[in-house]
């Protein structure tokens, strides 16, 4: 099926896309700063500057918050690398929003005047005020969008996210534990469960109770992201339009934000890449299914293990995974273009890219 494979069989021919629009949510949330939890950005000062990063790359190529491309702190480059192919192979147009990024990108931005999300073990993630803020910007922006095209991609960077993901999930009740995604190959569930269970008591201890509503949920143990992308999708489902959730397991939480608001999940579909359907060490499917069995997962295969590039060849060894829309990306250019861009073709695209951004320039 043009390199996509989905969970259901008629997800892809529904999925047709004539106009989409990518919109990437940058954020940043301070629990990424317990040590172990993620690998992105090369060492934990540059962590605030993955997102900001990312999102200048996706338009320029280069980046101007840091001198370099975002990698891992062994040289993996950001899955931005691929986001950017992606989008520019198959003209697909890009926005940008700020919710909550700690550093702002030098490029033209959408922000939804949100701080950045704080450390869930020693207080809660955002004001519940915020919360709202950032649902409610994030519906009116998803409704202007849904006039101009037929499909809404939504990525996210954020790093840390999967372990907030985890939080909001085990807030509302879904026991997502060992189940959530990581950009490294040894996934560190323990610590992230030690984290989880670290803000759940601090909450109890606080005598805040059960968590009754999703916006709590956030507000005690999320993060920005998560009211941005959720409020955005609410608002071009509200408007009869569809949406594609760009990620790997952090898009569960949002999926599960928007089935306990009661949002219609009619026309939303997950998208990302098989490194993340196929990783060992999570369990997206399991996760989208404890929410709702009618939700599509639709996923790409980029062939990087068949890369001449071992900054490439890394994505399929269990590193990196996904970020940044890339998987989603990939696989809008892919139907776009009604299959005549391919998996392989994308990855031949890739390898330009990285010839271009990460060899040609001095680290």
């Amino acid at each position: 099926m043009l390199d996509i494979t989905a969970s259901d069989r008629l997800a892809v021919k529904s999925f047709a896309t004539k106009t989409p629009v990518f919109v990437c949510v940058i954020s940043y949330t301070a629990t990424s700063e317990i040590s172990g939890l993620t690998v992105a950005g090369a060492n934990a000062e540059l962590v605030k500057y993955t997102s900001p990063a990312d999102a200048e790359f996706l338009y320029h190529g280069c980046c101007s918050c840091i001198n370099v491309v975002p990698a891992t702190p062994d040289g993996k480059p950001t899955p931005a690398l691929i986001t950017r192919t992606a989008l520019q192979l198959a003209r697909v147009p890009l926005l940008v929003v700020d919710a909550g990024a700690k550093v702002k990108p030098s490029i033209p931005y959408i922000s939804f005047g949100v701080e950045p999300g704080r450390n869930i073990i020693n207080e809660n993630a955002m004001d519940i005020s915020s919360v709202k803020r950032a649902f409610e910007h994030g519906e009116l922006l998803g409704k202007q969008l849904a006039i101009m095209s037929d499909l809404i991609v939504i990525g996210e960077s954020i790093p840390g996210g999967t372990t907030t993901a985890l939080a909001v999930l085990r807030g509302l009740g879904i026991d997502a534990r060992f189940k959530v995604s990581s950009s490294m190959p040894e996934n560190p569930h323990n610590l992230k469960n030690r984290v989880v269970d670290s803000a759940i008591e601090r909450v109890t201890a606080d005598g805040i109770g059960r968590i009754s509503s999703p916006f709590e949920a956030i507000s005690a143990f999320g993060d920005p992201m998560m009211a941005s992308v959720a409020g955005i999708a609410s608002g071009v489902l509200s408007a009869s339009g569809k949406v594609m959730l760009a990620g790997g397991t952090q898009m569960s939480a949002v999926l599960a934000i928007l089935k306990l608001l009661d949002r219609s999940l009619n026309g939303l579909y997950i998208g990302t890449t098989t490194y993340v359907t196929k990783d060992p060490s999570s369990d997206l499917s399991g996760l989208v299914r404890m929410i709702s069995e009618r939700v599509p997962i639709l996923s790409c295969d980029l062939h990087l293990g068949e890369s001449s590039k071992p900054g490439l060849q890394a994505f399929a060894k269990g590193f990196v995974k996904e970020g940044v829309g890339a998987g989603g990306a990939s696989i809008v250019a892919i139907t776009k273009s009604r299959g005549k861009i391919t998996g392989k073709k994308l990855m031949n695209a890739i390898e330009k890219e990285y010839e271009i951004s990460i060899e040609a320039v001095p680290h």
